[in-house]
């Protein structure tokens, strides 16, 4: 399945997202309200998932150097 935005409805993005946090959540714990925030983002689409992506790398980037 192509996940693009333009090739995707509402409906697949936000169920895509569930089944995602469903599989994380089981391993991990919840997810932040960062990436809950950019994961509506995709659902709404505004953001594709490649951006979502890069945004969180960077994030986490950051911090990890921020405790270097």
């Amino acid at each position: 399945m192509n996940y693009l935005i333009k090739d995707t409805t509402r409906e697949e993005r936000e169920l895509l997202v569930k089944k995602a946090f469903m599989i994380s959540v089981s391993g991990a714990k919840e997810p932040s309200e960062y990436a809950m925030s950019l994961a509506n983002d995709y659902i709404e689409g505004r953001k594709e998932l490649e951006e979502i992506q890069r945004l969180i790398v960077e994030k986490y980037k950051k911090e990890g150097e921020k405790n270097d």
